[in-house]
């Protein structure tokens, strides 16, 4: 499927039906992947959108020297973190306030909602530093090898296995409490 998109968006006359291939094909992954950092639905889906016109912006800077997936995963990780920093910023909270705030959103959510050891996971990911949790969910929920993790985030192979060693450790410190 991603050499019929990339075949269709290299194509003037195709590259709008290529880009419809391309959000059907990803979209939903993107958004999962960006819902799990920013826990909030509506900021998900905006985040999404945006990240989409980016890709649509850039999709000509696309070399192929990666899976179109890796890139545009790239792109949502980048778009994500920079929204966490933002928000961070905006409001002048420090991080254990933004985890106060994602916490409460993850707990009220309808689509997150879970039985309670499912629940304090959540929340203890929530405690990580935000490039810590990227590579756990990376790792642990979407089952990403560590080359692939690297390929999108630019970091070393070895650095990568030290943020999830350290996020693992510390969420099962967090889970061990009580």
């Amino acid at each position: 499927m991603e050499e019929l998109i990339i075949e269709k968006i290299r194509k003037e006359e195709t590259r709008n039906y290529g880009f419809n291939l391309l959000v059907r094909e990803y979209q939903e992954r993107v958004y999962w992947h960006v819902r799990k950092m920013v826990i909030d639905h509506d900021d998900a889906d905006d985040l999404v959108q945006e990240i989409l016109v980016k890709v649509w912006h850039n999709l000509s800077k696309f070399r192929e020297d990666s899976k179109l997936y890796t890139w545009i995963y790239r792109i949502a990780t980048n778009e994500c973190l920079n929204f966490l920093k933002k928000k961070k910023r905006r409001f002048f909270l420090p991080i254990h306030d933004l985890e106060g705030e994602l916490t409460e959103k993850l707990t009220s959510s309808v689509e997150l909602s879970g039985d309670e050891v499912q629940l304090k996971l959540q929340k203890s990911l929530l405690k990580l530093p935000d490039k810590q949790r990227m590579v756990f969910n990376m790792k642990y929920f979407d089952d990403m090898k560590f080359t692939e993790i690297a390929e999108i985030t630019g970091t070393s192979v070895g650095a990568l296995k030290a943020n999830y060693h350290h996020a693992v450790k510390k969420i099962e410190d967090f889970l061990n409490e009580d």
